[in-house]
């Protein structure tokens, strides 16, 4: 039998009118590939070890920081606030990389490197279509060198009048309590971040800013939180008279109720009968965007809003500063209570007289609660001052509230503590302020040091007594952010921290959950 060497020869299982498919061997592993493909001579395998789409695109870049604001440059002129291995910067990393918008971004993230070392490291994955039919998907990693850049708006704060507008802050208060609440809640809801610089003036605070609806802004906070009012002004900077356009600078004036809290107060009979028939003579339990009063001897609350207070205005008949020690000598509950407050009866006896002679004086108290026997209070002596106020002088004349002035008005429970307060287990995060008086104290005469050293005293001893007053009251300190002071050595298996004198178990403490881990020292002072 014959056969033909010139016939066709077919695969089993195949067709004949199938086309053949042409195998072939990777010239560089010698696997078995189709050769049909563009992808010449080489599988899939070897063509993502060969080919490298990520050709053409930045393998390091810099990037600018302000070391001021802690803001990033993006280009062209703007700055963006952002977080150290935040999504913001990553969007800021990749906008800086050239020839990037070619290749399909399948993924982006960050590379540990050292704080300190100013170094940013991205691993980016692209993909990229090699040959027709094949994909090659490559991660490679980016360099970015952070280099330090002034943004405009640190510039200006370092420039004279270079301000657009300002807020002026003032209470008429011999005491700094008010500001320095007030500072908290503007480090806690972050109101200041606009600020080109923050001043220290007498009875308050400067805010300078570079837009005038940032003023603005910081206005309607100070009005959320406190009861103020305010007045503005413009001044005429410069103008074109060809085009029709003027610079002004504008100032805002902030007034604050000078009243805080645990003062006492006088309030204008006519007022107080509107408010409720209130007593006129009362205390300030509470300062929020309106003055709450409340009357020690009967436990009746009244609410003054900002806009009645300023239409009737007054002033405290005595603020902290004035409080005298007292000594519980005999305490009796009366059963009448309004929230976290109980009305008693008590007897108490000043502690400087004690030894001396045997004068008590008989009182009303809304401290039932926490007061006993032998315990230390503070209050205010009204038999034992003479009070230059209309109010006080038209409620003495009064026959309806004459016999209701009572010897002693106490105000809180007072702890014994050492003079020098021992280093606290927390602490609160300041403000960078400048003051006004720096520039003329360095070459100012030794009477003007003097003043310096004797303002520097007084604002510490507010200071002090602001930290007490968050220490002894727990609804304060739930508005208030408080931090771990990491300079503190803490005693090993106690939770909680000691706050006052060693030989006092009733001085309050500070449970440490109730402290934040993070602290930000590079933005804020911390005292």
């Amino acid at each position: 039998m014959s056969m033909d060497l010139d016939a066709p020869v077919y695969m089993t299982g195949m067709q004949q009118d199938e086309p053949t498919i042409a195998t072939i061997l990777c010239c560089n592993c010698g696997a078995p590939i189709d050769g049909t493909t563009s992808a010449g001579a080489l599988c899939n395998d070897c063509v993502r070890l060969t080919v490298d789409v990520s050709q053409g695109i930045q393998r390091e870049a810099v990037i600018h920081s302000c070391r001021d604001c802690e803001r990033w440059l993006q280009p062209p002129n703007s700055w963006v606030v952002a977080n150290l291995e935040s999504k913001e910067l990553l969007a800021i990393c990749l906008r800086k990389l050239t020839g990037l918008n070619k290749v399909r971004i399948i993924d982006a993230s960050f590379i540990w490197t050292e704080p300190h070392s100013r170094r940013i490291k991205v691993k980016i994955t692209i993909q990229q279509e090699a040959f027709e039919g094949t994909i090659v998907q490559q991660a490679f990693e980016v360099e970015y060198t952070v280099h330090n850049q002034q943004c405009t708006d640190c510039a200006k704060s370092f420039t004279h009048h270079a301000f657009r507008a300002s807020v002026q802050v003032r209470q008429k208060v011999p005491h700094k309590r008010t500001f320095l609440y007030l500072e908290q809640l503007i480090l806690k809801s972050g109101a200041h971040k606009d600020t080109l610089n923050i001043k220290e003036a007498k009875n308050g605070l400067d805010f300078y800013y570079a837009h005038r609806n940032q003023a603005e802004k910081m206005i309607d906070f100070l009005c959320s939180v406190a009861p103020c009012r305010y007045t503005k002004s413009s001044t005429l900077i410069s103008s074109d008279t060809h085009s029709g356009t003027s610079s002004y600078k504008f100032s805002f004036s902030v007034e604050i109720i000078p009243i805080c809290r645990d003062d006492l107060v006088s309030i204008p009979i006519k007022l107080a009968r509107q408010i409720g028939n209130i007593s006129p003579l009362a205390i300030c339990h509470r300062v929020g965007t309106a003055v709450n009063i409340m009357d020690p001897q009967t436990l009746q609350t009244a609410e003054i809003p900002t806009g009645v207070y300023w239409r009737s205005p007054f002033n405290s008949l005595a603020n902290v500063t004035e409080l005298k020690e007292f000594i519980i000598m005999d305490i009796e509950p009366l059963g009448k209570s309004n929230g976290r407050y109980h009305l008693a009866e008590a007897t108490v006896a000043r502690a400087s007289d004690l030894g001396s002679n045997d004068i008590t004086y008989f009182t009303r108290t809304h401290l039932g609660a926490i007061l006993h026997v032998g315990d230390s209070v503070l209050g205010y002596h009204l038999t034992d001052t003479n009070f230059n106020d209309p109010n006080f002088d038209a409620i003495e004349a009064s026959s309806q509230y004459r016999d209701t002035i009572p010897d002693v008005i106490l105000i809180k429970k007072h702890y014994a503590r050492k003079k020098k307060p021992k280093s606290r287990a927390w602490r609160l995060r300041r403000m960078a302020r400048e003051h006004e008086e720096e520039a003329m104290a360095a070459a100012s005469a030794p009477t003007q040091s003097r003043k310096q050293d004797q303002e520097q005293q007084r604002l510490e001893a507010d200071f002090e007594m602001f930290l007490r007053d968050v220490e002894e009251d727990q609804e304060l300190r739930g508005t208030l952010d408080l931090y771990k002071n990491r300079n503190k050595v803490q005693p090993g298996g106690d939770d909680m921290m000691d706050e006052g004198s060693d030989s006092d178990d009733e001085v309050p403490k500070i449970n440490m959950d109730e402290l934040l881990d993070d602290f930000d020292e590079l933005n804020v002072n911390d005292q």
